[in-house]
């Protein structure tokens, strides 16, 4: 829980004062580095993290979002600090695995380019490819028929499919290559 200090520097905060933002960017900036050794960051992302919860602090006590405080100074700031470092690890892996998943894709993208549907010959892979296609589920095959085969952009397939956004329509399709990659990776060969 907060102790005394805690409170009238959170008061001062709350005031404005330039003082007592400085106290508590000064106050807690070894604290956090320290405790985001733990982490597989660079030093200089440690300090944009802790720079991030700091303006998170700033702003969530200047918009009237943080008017009690339910815990110390130091807890909150390193509460926000370590969601600012899991979004900058979960970043980080995604994209390194994007750049593998990149690679694949475009393997994957280059069988589907050269996919003949209404050919009579069939290379084994082409074989596969049909036969895990027509597997798949009704959205997968409509984003992957639209983009690959009609050539839709991702706005245009958003448009076209209801979605929400252009990231539900970028992570369905990613996720449907997916499914269909393993599928074929998996696949017992003809």
């Amino acid at each position: 829980m907060e102790n005394h200090s805690d409170t009238s520097l959170f008061d001062a905060l709350k005031k404005g004062s330039e003082s007592a933002f400085k106290k508590v960017y000064e106050d807690n900036r070894e604290l956090f580095l320290n405790f985001a050794k733990r982490y597989s960051l660079a030093d200089e992302e440690v300090l944009d993290a802790y720079q991030d919860a700091y303006v998170a602090l700033y702003e969530n006590i200047q918009n009237g979002k943080l008017v009690t405080l339910n815990s110390s100074l130091s807890t909150y700031i390193i509460s926000i600090g370590k969601y600012k470092i899991m979004e900058r690890l979960r970043k980080k892996s995604k994209h390194t695995n994007n750049e593998l998943l990149l690679n694949r894709i475009e393997e994957v993208d280059a069988e589907i380019e050269e996919f003949d549907i209404d050919s009579e010959e069939l290379s084994p892979e082409q074989k596969l490819l049909r036969m895990y296609f027509g597997k798949l589920g009704e959205k997968c095959k409509q984003i992957l028929k639209l983009f690959y085969y009609q050539r839709y952009n991702i706005k245009e397939i958003m448009t076209e499919g209801n979605y929400n956004s252009e990231n539900v329509v970028k992570s369905q399709k990613s996720r449907c290559l997916k499914t269909l990659k393993e599928a074929i990776n998996n696949a017992p060969k003809l």
